[in-house]
């Protein structure tokens, strides 16, 4: 098993990473959750029947609790929360108390939100069950939506560990493979052209073939780590985490979160930002090779949602980097370099037009 220790301003905390990896929860919480009076697991409804016996089978010594959610992106509301509020208090737990995420992105982020106020914060620890959640497990952030735009409500709230085991991410289907590896992608782009290179020069469909999930989840969990220990609360550089996010945020949005997962979104959201920062910086960014590699591993280049260019760009007004509506998007200097640039509204529109251009002209998805 491989361990990897997120440091920030506010706290220290193992991330532990292999198969099996879940025989160790016990033994984590004496570790780093002393003197927890009960446990509230929250998962979804897709993850329970897999794995929620599973962890509670480890945890045989702590009075424990589990509240299922309704699997999807619809369930990060005010509505989940308040009930999830409501079935702790219920529990009656106590500042001793401990929360378990159980699941991906969504149920991480919802657990993680109700931890940080329930009585003004309680302790969690983050298990994530998709590739996705090797991301958003990580770093602290937690929240919820708001009709107005994706994870507007939220906080920052580190966990006391996460524990990630690999042998969860055996039943994802295909959808949540590309939404975990867009991510990954991600990192490679902004932070180290070593690892993108290593990434299409060995990942050559989905899922990642067994001997290399390891190295390339732990690579991935690293730079994360990197990022959040220089810059925890999203003031500098952590930012550039959110490369895609931009439009990928508003096509979730305005698709109501049913089409496309939150990856493919932000995958749509990276070929529009690789495109804008080649038009800004007037010079090519990644070359045809990485085209071809993303549409071989699966992604559609285009969504309906690209059709609605005014309420995209509203949409991507909400993004939480703007400020007094002007819009800041992370671009690319080159591969493994980013920057973040105030962006107008025009310019935006031109580039989406230009985007949907290339799209219908180059890609056969």
């Amino acid at each position: 098993m491989e361990t990897i220790e997120v440091k920030t301003k506010s706290k220290q905390y193992p991330v532990h990473i292999g198969e099996g990896a879940i025989s160790k929860l016990g033994h984590l919480i004496e570790e780093s959750v002393p003197r927890c009076s009960s446990i509230l697991i929250i998962t979804d409804s897709n993850v329970a029947p897999l794995y929620l016996q599973q962890v509670k089978m480890e945890l045989k010594d702590y009075q424990v609790y589990k509240w299922v959610i309704p699997a999807g992106e619809s369930s990060k509301s005010l509505r989940e929360y308040e009930k999830g509020i409501t079935y702790a208090l219920r529990c009656q737990l106590d500042r001793n108390a401990l929360i378990i995420a159980l699941g991906g992105g969504v149920v991480g982020d919802l657990a993680g939100f109700i931890a940080s106020s329930y009585l003004r914060g309680i302790r969690f620890i983050q298990i994530p069950t998709t590739l996705l959640a090797h991301d958003s497990s990580v770093g602290g952030k937690v929240g919820i939506n708001h009709s107005l735009g994706k994870n507007l409500i939220g906080a920052f709230h580190q966990p006391e560990a996460v524990l990630f085991d690999t042998n969860f991410l055996t039943t994802l289907p295909a959808r949540e493979w590309r939404s975990g590896f867009a991510e990954i992608v991600k990192l490679g782009l902004i932070r180290d052209a070593e690892f993108y290179e290593f990434l299409s020069s060995n990942i050559e469909s989905l899922p990642v073939k067994e001997e290399l999930l390891g190295k390339v989840i732990k690579r991935a969990i690293e730079l994360k780590a990197e990022i959040v220990g220089m810059d925890e609360r999203e003031a500098g550089i952590r930012a550039y985490l959110n490369l895609g996010h931009t439009l990928g945020h508003a096509i979730e949005a305005e698709s109501r979160y049913q089409s496309i997962s939150h990856g493919e979104a932000v995958m749509i959201g990276m070929l529009y930002a690789i495109k804008l920062s080649e038009a800004s910086m007037k010079r090519k960014i990644v070359t045809k090779r990485f085209y071809q590699w993303i549409e071989q591993l699966g992604y559609a280049f285009w969504h309906p949602t690209l059709n609605k260019s005014g309420l995209l760009l509203e949409r991507m007004k909400q993004d939480k980097k703007n400020s007094r509506q002007q819009i800041h998007m992370v671009l690319l200097k080159e591969c493994g370099e980013a920057t973040l640039e105030k962006v107008e509204d025009q310019f935006i529109l031109d580039q989406l037009s230009s985007f949907k251009a290339w799209v219908r002209g180059n890609v056969t998805n």
